[in-house]
């Protein structure tokens, strides 16, 4: 049999990828080719791994600094017995002095005497880090609340044997796997119970919009990752809901009630009609009897005005029944009308209470609410908080040239594509006409301003249409660091002077305030 031809080789590899389903990488072609060829399958050279571990050996002595030069010459010309040769013989080369290797064997006979590291400061912090973490652990399996404690009263011991720490962090490790294991599970099946929760209101309230819509919203920020902020708008949105399903309850049971009593009255005018009807029957065929046993007119006349009398009591109370009926239908139709702007008015404070309804950010009074959150956060944690003012440059040339619905559509993109660019513990609000303030709590000035920076380049990137046009939009801001003496409102107000300084260096740009 003859050799196949590169060009055989190539297209049958690239027909096993096919049958295989094995994605077309270098690697896999590779193996593939080299399979079909009868050529021995070799791992590429790793250059540039080798390259950065020969960067990272120290050269503290001549020897060593002769080994990594022949090391990264072996690199260079791909040869592996250089490579080893060179690692070898580097190895050989210690900078130890007869003293310190000395200091080296008693070391490794005993650790726990001359290791520097192993202080008891070191343990103290280890101590530290464990009791730290206990909380978020939890207290629910009693072995590891034994096994931490044990190992918390080891570390504090002065003189502990580090060989017998050594096990003890071992098995410890390995109980802290299972627990944080059980927790993520916890956590994870708690979450889905709160959603099933949420679900099911949504599902009992068929005909509550309003009520849908807060269920949407407390199942999206009920959603990992999960934040004190986020739970604390958990918290706050679910509030909401108990205050305004409540006052809709009372409302729709006094609406009820009202109903109720329409259709009591209703069934006694009904009643009241029924009997006078019958009582008119009686008397229509008693006065028949009379007329047929009459023998003159004058015997009829007096039957006759009884008829009368009667017919127009008749119509007087039919009259009366109607009037009281057609009331009764105005007043329900009242309190239908009522409850279906209850629900709307429902509907629109649910939604408006603290966002904007145009883009969707918190509106002044959120923004207000997010803030003292967020400084409650920073006073706590001493963190960093960053506020940055938003102006969207040249708007009103935007209103007046597009017309004020390209406008609206402007704020909207904004807010759309700043949301995509911040992380999750960050707050949006739309702070009035085409101004907006974002809040980055954990954020110095430096990484506020390049947050920023990096908004108005997403920005540039992405165009939204105004019929055929592609409109690009860019705005100014400024950004401040909350002092440790200083509101909110006065971090904003330094953030929207120094928003005006970008305005006056050419727009399009960011400032720190």
């Amino acid at each position: 049999m003859s050799e196949k031809k590169p060009f055989e080789i190539a297209r049958e590899t690239l027909k096993q990828l096919t049958v295989q389903k094995l994605l077309p990488t270098p690697a896999n072609y590779q193996a593939i080719y080299n399979e079909i060829a009868g050529v021995p399958v070799v791992a590429p050279f790793p250059a540039d791994t080798l390259r950065d571990i020969a960067k990272s050996l120290p050269v503290k002595t001549p020897g060593q600094q002769k080994q990594r030069g022949l090391l990264e010459y072996a690199i260079d010309r791909l040869n592996w017995e250089g490579v080893k040769n060179a690692l070898v013989a580097y190895g050989s080369f210690s900078p130890l002095t007869g003293g310190d290797e000395a200091a080296a064997t008693t070391t490794k006979v005993a650790v726990g005497v001359g290791a520097p590291a192993l202080t008891t400061e070191f343990f103290g912090q280890m101590g530290r880090l464990i009791e730290h973490t206990q909380p978020a652990l939890g207290t629910d399996d009693e072995r590891f609340g034994e096994l931490t404690k044990n190992l918390l009263i080891a570390l504090k011991q002065s003189g502990a044997d580090v060989f017998a720490l050594k096990t003890m962090l071992g098995n410890y490790s390995d109980r802290v796997s299972f627990v944080a294991e059980d927790q993520a599970e916890i956590k994870k099946t708690l979450l889905k119970l709160l959603h099933l929760v949420f679900e099911n209101i949504a599902e009992l309230s068929l005909d509550e919009q309003w009520l849908h819509g807060q269920m949407e919203a407390l199942m999206s920020a009920a959603t990992p990752p999960l934040t004190l902020r986020r739970l604390d708008d958990v918290e706050r949105r679910l509030k909401d809901v108990i205050f305004k399903q409540k006052d809709a309850k009372e409302r729709a049971q006094q609406a009820q009630n009202e109903m109720r009593e329409m259709l009591a009255m209703f069934i006694d005018r009904l009643s009241d009609m029924a009997k006078s009807t019958g009582s008119f029957h009686e008397k229509l065929e008693e006065n028949a009897r009379q007329i047929e046993q009459a023998k003159s007119i004058s015997e009829i006349a007096p039957v006759l005005k009884e008829v009368i009398s009667a017919t127009r009591n008749m119509a007087a109370q039919s009259k009366t029944s109607s009037e009281e009926l057609q009331t009764m239908r105005e007043k329900a139709n009242q309190t239908d009308a009522e409850m279906v702007k209850l629900h709307q008015e429902l509907d629109r404070v649910s939604t408006q209470a603290r966002h904007d309804p145009l883009t969707g950010a918190l509106n002044r009074k959120g923004l207000d609410e997010a803030v003292d959150r967020e400084m409650s956060s920073v006073r706590r944690k001493e963190t960093p908080l960053c506020v940055a003012l938003l102006d969207i440059d040249n708007f009103k040339k935007l209103n007046d040239t597009l017309g004020h619905a390209t406008g609206d559509v402007a704020l909207t993109h904004l807010a759309t594509v700043a949301r995509d660019c911040m992380r999750p513990q960050d707050t949006l609000a739309r702070y009035g006409g085409e101004e907006f303030v974002i809040l980055l709590p954990d954020t110095p000035l430096d990484k506020g301003i390049e947050a920023m920076t990096r908004l108005q380049r997403e920005l540039t990137k992405k165009f939204f249409l105004a019929g055929t046009e592609k409109v690009l939009i860019t705005f100014s801001a400024g950004v401040a660091q909350l002092t440790g003496d200083e509101t909110g409102a006065d971090a904003i107000k330094r953030a929207d002077k120094a928003m005006y300084l970008a305005k006056r260096a050419g727009k399009n740009r960011v400032v720190g305030g």
